[in-house]
């Protein structure tokens, strides 16, 4: 079997040392929110009591669809705002923040729809992910010998990043020429450009096929052992499995689990959440007969509706 690297086994030591619960504190966490709701009329999409995201890890948000994953990822980054909670990166309060504030910050996110400009170049969509670029000031750009090193160092970045998610080939193409899964691998290496302490990805895995996923995966795996902490949305439960050190559970806007994938996946509470409460429960006799009567009555509905059409 092959040996684990030194990160990774420190960081799966830290969680063998943590009780397994909603809101648990963990040893060095880079992200803690607290008190995080956001209301849509009379619907509450988000209600995070408390989580923290421990620094140098995987961390793999799940649940199923509806659960407020991506909702929270927007609160979190600042795309959406909150109707109340407050949350901290490095210990920094980042309340109020802007989407492009937070991710100078060093909290950088990518998106489940990727965001690649499709009439630019891959090399130039990569260009635009670098943070306090002096060109892009337009009394500072008109002189170019003041920026003309710093692109060429923007450049370099950008190049050693391509070749890294084995893009270089499409260097000077247009990002729209990408195929899905090239573009999902330019969104997280365009995300790197800024040099970010947390990495958060939204279903990275979405639309990819199993060969791209695998090496996706290994990108995630390379990133946390090099120091970097991720959180990523994920609904292939394979995947959270083979990369994560720890799962938080979201279900109805709550956090309603936290632990290892070997406890999670025998959760009760996570079960239910995705099967239904009474998933096991055998039905008896008259909900097996009310249920037998509603799919006679849209059978009956939809030959009627049929029968009756020109």
């Amino acid at each position: 079997m092959t040996a684990q690297p030194a990160f990774t086994k420190l960081a799966f030591d830290r969680f063998g040392e943590i009780e397994e619960r909603p809101g648990v504190s963990k040893h060095d966490p880079i992200l803690v929110a607290d008190s995080i709701t956001r209301r849509f009329g009379g619907l509450t999409a988000v209600s995070v009591d408390h989580c923290e995201i421990e620094r140098g890890a995987i961390t793999a948000l799940i649940g199923p669809n509806g659960a407020g994953k991506t909702t929270f990822f927007n609160l979190l980054t600042g795309f959406d705002k909150p109707n109340s909670g407050t949350w901290s990166f490095e210990g920094e309060t980042l309340d109020g923040l802007t989407s492009y504030r937070i991710a100078r910050r060093g909290m950088v996110r990518t998106f489940q729809l990727t965001k690649a400009l499709a009439r630019l170049t891959v090399l130039d969509n990569m260009k635009l992910g670098a943070t306090g670029q002096a060109g892009e000031n337009f009394f500072r750009a008109l002189w170019r010998a003041g920026w003309r090193q710093q692109e060429a160092e923007v450049t370099e970045r950008a190049e050693e990043l391509l070749a890294r998610f084995n893009l270089t080939h499409m260097r000077d193409e247009f990002a729209g020429e990408l195929s899905g899964g090239q573009r999902k691998l330019l969104e997280m290496a365009r995300a790197l450009m800024s040099g970010p302490q947390l990495l958060m990805l939204d279903e990275p895995m979405a639309g990819v096929n199993p060969a791209l996923a695998q090496t996706i995966i290994g990108h995630v795996q390379d990133l946390r052992d090099e120091g970097l902490t991720v959180l990523f949305v994920e609904h292939d439960m394979d995947v959270v499995r083979t990369i994560s050190d720890w799962v938080v559970v979201m279900s109805e806007g709550e956090v309603i689990a936290e632990g290892k994938h070997s406890s999670i996946v025998t959760n009760p509470q996570v079960i239910d959440a995705y099967l239904g409460a009474h998933h096991g429960t055998p039905l008896d006799r008259s909900e097996q007969e009310r249920q037998i009567a509603e799919a006679e009555a849209a059978l009956r509905a939809k030959v009627e509706a049929e029968e009756a059409a020109p």
